[in-house]
């Protein structure tokens, strides 16, 4: 298992890689499509479709894509109307434990609400620059494993609880690990990579920028969990062997990239 899991993380890296740093433009956007459409379908399975649904919402959601790169003007505002779910609905839902129905047009709507807008902001990310785009991406993963080391280190005797009912192992401590860890993070990247420089505020504004997005990745986690357990499965899918789905590896990128590019969006416009 372990192999199966290093292997599979290599090729996903390579794969990257290559999406990031050695395809044209154009290409990279059909990859990121491309991702979308697989998130799309193992959406469709947290909706306990059937084969034929799920091929056709991905094949839709592949059309909404191609259809923002004509009218791109709505990409702000899908990525506005992103934020207002991550920040205020996502909460809710975790308050009132809503569910995915079945064949229910809510549910495709939602699904297009998580995705689409995640498409939209690696594309407009990709565009500024393939470095902002990794250092958005890479955010997720420092915050991701600085909660791990910092829950192992500090939470193991589970005293203060995230949120035990959706993610049992996942504690407050290791969000303080999350969010220590992309402040450092962030004044390492901001201060002495090539984006220095690329986001003119005030430290003070970019460090709750950071703490902002870090609780974006911690939602869009506890989001995906909440979403599996209703729907009775471990992984979104088997697509990735030792690494479960599309959806598993990107749960916390939903809901950081759109709204790290609406920022990227207001400090430049």
């Amino acid at each position: 298992m372990l192999k199966t899991r290093v292997v599979t993380a290599l090729l996903l890296v390579a794969g990257l890689a290559l999406i990031l740093f050695a395809l044209p433009p154009l290409a990279a956007v059909l990859a990121f499509a491309a991702i979308a459409a697989l998130a799309a379908w193992e959406w469709g399975g947290l909706m306990r479709q059937d084969q034929p649904a799920r091929v056709m919402y991905a094949c839709v959601l592949v059309l909404f894509c191609w259809q923002l790169t004509v009218v791109a003007q709505l990409v702000p505002v899908l990525l506005g109307v992103a934020a207002v779910f991550w920040i205020l609905v996502v909460p809710l839902w975790f308050r009132y434990r809503w569910t995915l129905a079945g064949n229910d047009f809510f549910g495709y709507l939602l699904g297009a609400l998580v995705i689409l807008p995640t498409w939209a902001a690696m594309v407009a990310l990709h565009a500024v620059s393939t470095w902002l785009l990794l250092a958005a991406m890479a955010l997720v993963w420092v915050a991701d494993i600085s909660a791990y080391f910092a829950g192992r280190a500090f939470g193991k005797h589970g005293r203060h609880k995230l949120a035990p009912t959706i993610s049992p192992g996942k504690t407050w401590e290791g969000v303080a690990g999350a969010v220590v860890g992309v402040l450092i993070y962030g004044a390492i990247v901001l201060g002495y990579s090539p984006l220095a420089g690329s986001l003119p505020l005030a430290w003070p504004l970019l460090a709750l920028l950071l703490m902002l997005l870090t609780a974006a990745s911690v939602i869009g986690d506890l989001f995906e969990s909440l979403l599996k357990r209703q729907a009775g499965i471990k992984d979104s899918s088997n697509l990735l062997p030792g690494h479960g789905g599309v959806l598993d590896r990107i749960d916390a990128l939903t809901s950081t990239l759109p709204l790290a590019a609406l920022i990227l969006y207001l400090v430049k416009s």
